[in-house]
């Protein structure tokens, strides 16, 4: 998939090479596996933790992604047939591999298929989709393990710990599963964006927990299968209830909250088959998630309770009443300021990716920069539908990396910007946020566009962002609405740059 970002004049890579080592260590293992070294797969879990690890190292920033990419699909090919070699060690019969290679035949063709047809636009679905199945798989896991220890429980030392991994790993993998599948509807337009909200939704919330609770003790003490599923059905309902009340405001942060909950699961999963990998990769996709999830709440000024159980309703009473008129302009106009400008800061949002504006932006800041004017990106944590997301639509676009910044690392530029241009965002340049503590965004961190010069507001019409907060930056003296099509408008500003330079 990172294919899509790769650029005719990026370095050569030698990613190939890679294939030495990735080959040499299942070799060397087959090796010693074949002259008495029967737990030698453990150094195989061990040495796919340490390349999942620096694959996490290394996805972290944009230059060395790819070779992230790398390091973690030899990790995990690692972790495979380490897990192969362990089979064949506990004298599996041939029939499972014969189910293993089959399964694994029909799941990487798909993967194969998706990853080639996927857009960078469908990347926070195909996300949540991914998540559903990481829960789903732990669930089955559970319940088979199950099946496959239910006389051994009594008297087996780690019997408990064996319990509550299952009984843990099926509740967190339920939740995941159906909460992942309503994010993946509500971030494709087939599920109402809007909160699911009522009378006594926290109780219903209050009594799911109570009666997972309920079964747990009872699995406890009589290590039995129902009160497991039932369980597991009670997390079903959770998952489909709990995300369904988050707004489509919040999905980005539920998109985090669902990826660090796989991670547990899957902690669950490698404590239950006392399995190093799991236990670590786990940990590290678990932890991630919460870290992000943390990012993102204080990006927001807002309390992880709060957007799980919450809304921005319950934040502020909508702030002071907005007035004013705002001012429209036209792509003439707005390409004899950015022509005539010295430095523009480009702020796109949700509705750049919706138009997929991002081909016809990209070229238009490289001419624009080509011609001396210093172009740059600000991105806010929270824009578009997932963490990152504005990111790589930019990047699939060109867009060299050393203009893209972060909110905090062009604040302050923005009283010597001669021209702020925003797309499609609208809640993240809200000043609101800093000027009305009676907003529900109060405190939340923001892009200070209306300090520069001249700011250009790019979309549909005038109304709210995901917050339901009028938005006081289009009332600004110095701000003007520019209203259309992303797409279009972002191409016929281009056209316009382009015409103006050739004079």
């Amino acid at each position: 998939m990172l294919n899509m970002f790769r650029r005719p004049t990026d370095p050569p890579e030698y990613q190939h090479y890679w294939t030495v080592p990735a080959l040499a260590m299942p070799a060397a293992m087959t090796y010693f596996f074949n002259n008495g070294a029967a737990n030698i797969y453990e150094l195989g879990y061990l040495s796919a933790s340490m390349f999942c690890i620096a694959s996490l190292a290394a996805l972290s920033s944009q230059t060395t992604a790819r070779l992230g990419n790398t390091l973690g699909v030899i990790g995990v090919g690692w972790g495979v047939f380490s897990a192969l070699l362990y089979m064949q060690g506990a004298h599996f019969a041939p029939e499972v591999f014969m189910q293993l290679a089959a399964c694994a035949a029909i799941g990487g063709s798909a993967g194969l298929v998706i990853a080639n047809r996927i857009s960078p636009m469908d990347l926070p679905q195909l996300v949540a989709a991914f998540h559903s199945l990481v829960g789903l798989a732990a669930v089955l896991t559970c319940w088979s393990s199950h099946l496959a220890h239910a006389g051994t429980f009594a008297t087996d030392p780690m019997g408990n710990i064996h319990l509550g991994a299952i009984f843990f790993g099926s509740v967190i993998g339920g939740i995941t599963w159906t909460g992942s599948i309503v994010a993946y509807l509500k971030l494709n337009g087939d599920l109402r964006s809007e909160a699911l909200n009522y009378k006594g939704r926290d109780a219903v919330n209050v009594a799911m927990l109570a009666a997972t609770v309920g079964c747990l003790g009872q699995y406890f003490m009589t290590n039995e299968l129902t009160p497991l599923l039932a369980a597991s059905a009670v997390s079903f309902v959770a998952g489909y209830h709990l995300v369904d009340a988050v707004g489509g405001a919040d999905m980005p942060v539920c998109i985090t909250v669902l990826n660090s909950y796989s991670g547990w699961a899957l902690v669950c999963e490698g404590f239950m088959l006392n399995n190093t990998l799991l236990t670590v990769v786990g940990s590290l996709i678990g932890s991630s998630g919460a870290i992000l999830t943390y990012i993102m709440c204080v990006a927001m000024n807002r309390s992880i309770w709060n957007v799980l159980f919450g809304s921005y309703a319950d934040l502020g009473a909508g702030g002071e009443e907005v007035t004013g008129t705002h001012q429209e302009t036209s792509v003439t106009d707005v390409v004899q300021w950015m022509t005539d400008a010295s430095e523009v800061i480009i702020v796109p949002g949700f509705g750049l990716c919706q138009g997929q504006a991002q081909y016809a932006i990209a070229e238009m800041s490289q001419v624009l920069n080509d011609n001396g004017v210093r172009t740059r990106y600000g991105i806010h944590p929270v824009a578009g539908r997932m963490p990152g997301q504005l990111n790589v639509l930019l990047a699939e676009a060109g867009v060299p990396y050393d203009v893209v910044f972060e909110m905090d690392e062009l604040n302050d530029d923005f009283p010597t910007t001669d021209v702020s241009l925003v797309v499609g965002a609208n809640d993240v340049v809200n000043p609101g946020a800093l000027e009305d503590p009676n907003s529900a965004l109060a405190g939340m961190p923001v892009l200070h566009v209306w300090k520069a010069k001249t700011s250009v507001v790019m979309k549909r019409s005038m109304a709210t962002g995901y917050a339901g907060v009028q938005n006081p930056l289009f009332f600004k003296e110095n701000n003007y609405m520019l209203f259309g099509n992303a797409k279009t408008v972002c191409e016929n500003l281009l056209d316009g740059i382009k015409a103006a330079y050739q004079k």
